[in-house]
């Protein structure tokens, strides 16, 4: 398990410097018990600069990325945050087997029987070779799905259903590409790609699987539905109007069936206005979870984050949690280890 009373130094190389992976980069520079020892971009444009400028830290601190992985390999780092677009085997195996952890956001490996099964005996294939250990995390799904729950039933001794429900007010997002094109706001419900709930299922399904396992009682199926609703007046966005009668918001819902009834729960609440015409009980952005159970529980966890602010702060609920990983993941047995094989994550803020 992670050393937390050690005064080990874990040498860090940040993978990609998005959103999420800026954030994880500055996290890394600024750990007391962390040395970043690498960069790696995917813009040529961005190596050979310093790893302190790309991070927005106004000083260098004498790391220049690259974009070649034998110069990461090369460093021989104890753990690689690995947060790219995509997920590339090629790359992650040869990590693994150069000895290197991988901590990751990319949701591919929250629970390895979800997997393609030639591509986790790869990895897993991988880890053995090189005695590292993968693990993926962040914060939904991760966090919410897996480390959340894990604690909330660990007071329960009976289970009937687990609902957890996140929410996003997307009216102060200047996105409108995102918005009107990308998540069909605006638009005419006959005209909503309602494919998108297919998505639900790869993207939470495996996740919730990997917690109804840690609990003993293991799914028999996923299944994943929405819905949309539409405003019942136009509304003024930060990105544009929504005319009356389109749609204004949407619910993703993905379920894990045990004998056929619901056990886990996940529902993405998306809106741009509260004024739907649907009974949604919508919540402020954050989450809420209900447990039925033998001790029934019922949490809220609000961003108590002004809309405007959310950009710029959210991307740290989901690379801090990969960041305080580190440790453990460095100390764990080789192969795809999940939430629930890990110690709890405890985070080091002392500096």
């Amino acid at each position: 398990m992670g050393e937390q009373g050690s005064d080990r130094r874990y040498r860090v190389v940040q993978w990609a410097t998005g959103n999420i992976g800026t954030k994880a980069l500055r996290e890394v520079i600024e750990h007391p018990r962390m040395e970043l020892v690498g960069l790696h971009v995917s813009s040529p444009a961005k190596v050979g600069l310093d790893a302190g400028e790309l991070a927005g830290l106004g000083r260098s601190v004498g790391v220049r990325a690259t974009g070649d992985l034998a110069d990461v390999v090369a460093l021989a780092p104890d753990c690689v945050l690995y947060m790219r677009q995509g997920c590339d085997l090629d790359e992650v195996c040869a990590l693994l087997e150069a000895g290197v952890n991988v901590v990751t956001t990319r949701g591919e490996f929250h629970h390895p029987g979800s997997m393609d099964p030639a591509a986790r005996q790869r990895v897993e294939d991988a880890c053995a070779r090189g005695g590292a250990s993968l693990h993926s995390t962040g914060s939904s799904p991760g966090f919410i799905t897996e480390a959340v729950p894990l604690v909330l039933t660990s007071i329960q001794r009976r289970l009937d259903h687990l609902v957890i429900d996140e929410f996003a007010d997307l009216s102060k997002r200047p996105s409108p590409d995102l918005l009107f094109n990308v998540m069909g706001y605006g638009k005419a419900p006959a005209a909503f790609d309602e494919r998108r709930w297919a998505h639900g299922a790869d993207a939470f399904g495996p996740s919730l699987r990997a917690t109804a396992e840690a609990i003993g009682l293991p799914l028999d199926a996923v299944e994943a539905s929405g819905a949309v609703a539409v405003a019942r007046a136009d509304v003024e966005i930060a990105a544009g109007t929504i005319a009356a009668g389109t749609v204004a918001a949407q619910r993703m819902v993905v379920t894990g069936l045990r004998a056929g009834e619901p056990l886990l729960t996940f529902r993405a609440n998306w809106y741009c206005t509260t004024d739907i015409d649907a009974d949604w009980d919508l919540g402020a952005t954050g989450w809420r979870i209900v447990v039925e159970g033998d001790a029934p529980l019922h949490v809220e966890m609000r961003f108590p984050i002004p809309l405007e602010r959310m950009a710029e702060t959210t991307p740290g609920y989901t690379a801090n949690r990969a960041v305080n990983a580190v440790p453990f993941v460095c100390e764990a047995a080789p192969g795809i280890r999940t939430t629930a094989e890990l110690p709890q994550v405890i985070s080091v803020l002392g500096r």
